[in-house]
């Protein structure tokens, strides 16, 4: 019987979940949809996520893939079918059919992440699960000017945990800025793939030093110093989103 490969469109509230990744202690995303997939298939489905949030980290764009042999039920069909068995933090956004050889993980070009804060505002009830909630107005003007310098091809061993077991920290960061959205502030960082907790740190570590008042040419000194203690308090997971997987065109 020929299998068919499914790419799920997924978003969750990351809050009750010790991430993405299947473990021996914890509820994860990757377990709950698993569980859901065997109710539907009578034995279990590998799924494999195209990114391993961490605890704590929501999303509202991740990708995955598994193989099906049931052939009753269409694609599209597979969203509202798992979303039946799934507990409410989590939803099936779409679901089709893809090419046999996709693979969530391996074939993504990039990713993007966005870290939502409330500035020198009350967090309104419903906001602060979902932002780090800072007294103050952190300058956006100098927060970019500190951005425009995280481009490109790059040792980001600076934003590394010390626990990060990666083969190579350099990673391709394609944009990272801040915005105002909604009367909250977006940073938005997109690269080909990310260290252990490096965009919390990378959240932090800009925080840290537009509050010092520092220079460009001084956070540039930090970045390209390649040392983890020089980085500023790495940033809650609460507020952090997977927002986006990008493929290459289909052919």
């Amino acid at each position: 019987m020929i299998e068919r490969n499914i790419k799920i469109l997924i978003a969750y509230d990351g809050t009750n979940f010790c991430g993405w990744q299947k473990q021996d202690k914890g509820r994860t995303i990757q377990e709950c949809i698993g569980t859901a997939l065997e109710k539907l298939h009578k034995h279990p489905v590998r799924l494999t996520g195209a990114g391993r949030t961490d605890s704590g980290v929501h999303a509202n764009g991740q990708v995955a893939n598994f193989y099906t042999d049931i052939q009753t039920i269409p694609p599209e069909r597979f969203a509202p079918a798992l979303n039946s068995i799934l507990p409410q933090d989590i939803r099936i956004l779409s679901a089709e059919e893809t090419t046999s050889d996709f693979h969530a993980r391996f074939d993504a070009r990039s990713r993007t992440y966005q870290y939502r804060i409330i500035a020198g505002r009350p967090a309104l009830p419903h906001e602060r699960l979902y932002h780090l909630c800072m007294r103050r107005h952190p300058s956006v003007v100098r927060l970019n000017a500190f951005t425009r310098l995280l481009h490109g091809e790059m040792d980001c061993s600076t934003f590394a945990s010390p626990k990060d077991q990666s083969e190579s920290r350099y990673r391709y960061i394609h944009n990272a800025v801040f915005f105002v959205q909604n009367d909250s502030l977006v940073f938005e960082i997109t690269a080909n793939a990310f260290l252990w907790k490096m965009v919390r740190s990378i959240v932090g570590t800009l925080l840290f030093y537009e509050e010092k008042g520092a220079l460009p040419v001084e956070f540039a000194a930090v970045v390209n110093s390649f040392d983890h203690a020089k980085a500023g308090p790495t940033a809650p997971a609460h507020g952090l989103f997977l927002q986006k997987v990008d493929y290459p065109p289909k052919k």
